[in-house]
């Protein structure tokens, strides 16, 4: 159903079952999955690709430009996956051509209210940015991670799988798998073990993954002396592994 005050571009392909509150514009270029409901007051412009089953709430500005003074009007490109849930005052901005031009989000995301996805960015699935959690151009968040409200994140970082931050952090390094940081400054303060138990780990994968982060941070080993370590412990089980596989990757270092 789409409102007949909705404004709504010929161009645009929306998909079965989709709605459309009181107000909101929907430009060309924009296609929307079948199930997708959104809210009174929103802006998608495109090129924006959206899912199926995902919920925009109102005042939600979605595909438009990125905030990037290099941009000349590129097509560039948001994709967006199923099942995410966009709450209200959540920006969430195009690619660019420095990059590789998307902005991609994966599926059963949740973004509370302002949150700021900016250019360029890869968000993987069931991520959850808490209220006012900003990223800037070019971050990667990986599968399961948690932003607490107002955590601010510097542009090329990643964020690891399953981590967490508190209340606002300022996270200017990348955050490996599993690890929860918070303060002011920003540091590592362990693993974020609830998260991990909700999530299905068993306690033999939690004692593994406290064992690499200690080795990581607390025996003061140099990190590829930390790698290295870790890689022995990777035979054991995958969630060493991964955070091998992270710490292997050039990015920004990691926090400390």
């Amino acid at each position: 159903m789409i409102h007949p005050t909705a404004i709504v571009d010929p161009a645009a392909d929306i998909g079965e079952g989709v709605e459309i509150g009181a107000y909101s514009i929907v430009g060309s270029g924009v296609s929307i999955g079948a199930g997708t409901v959104i809210g009174p007051h929103v802006v998608i412009r495109g090129a924006t690709r959206i899912g199926g089953d995902n919920r925009i709430f109102q005042f939600a500005s979605v595909g438009e430009d990125p905030q990037d003074k290099k941009y000349r009007g590129e097509p560039t490109v948001l994709e967006i996956g199923d099942r995410n849930v966009v709450r209200e005052f959540v920006t969430l901005h195009r690619g660019t051509v420095q990059d590789k031009g998307v902005t991609r989000i994966g599926d059963d995301n949740l973004f509370m209210a302002y949150t700021h996805v900016a250019h360029d960015c890869v968000i993987g699935n069931r991520v959850i940015m808490a209220n006012a959690a900003s990223l800037a151009g070019h971050v990667r968040v990986d599968d399961d991670a948690i932003l607490g409200g107002f955590s601010l994140v510097h542009q090329f970082c990643r964020i690891g799988q399953h981590s967490f931050s508190a209340m606002g952090s300022v996270i200017s390094r990348d955050v490996p798998p599993y690890v929860m940081v918070g303060g002011r400054p920003t540091k590592p303060h362990g693993i974020n073990a609830v998260g991990l138990e909700r999530n299905g780990f068993d306690s033999v994968a939690i004692r593994q993954i406290k064992k690499a982060y200690k080795i990581v941070y607390k025996t003061g080993f140099k990190l590829e002396e930390a790698i290295r370590l870790l890689e022995e412990m990777s035979e054991d089980g995958p969630e060493v592994a991964c955070m091998v596989d992270f710490l292997r990757a050039k990015g920004r270092s990691i926090i400390r």
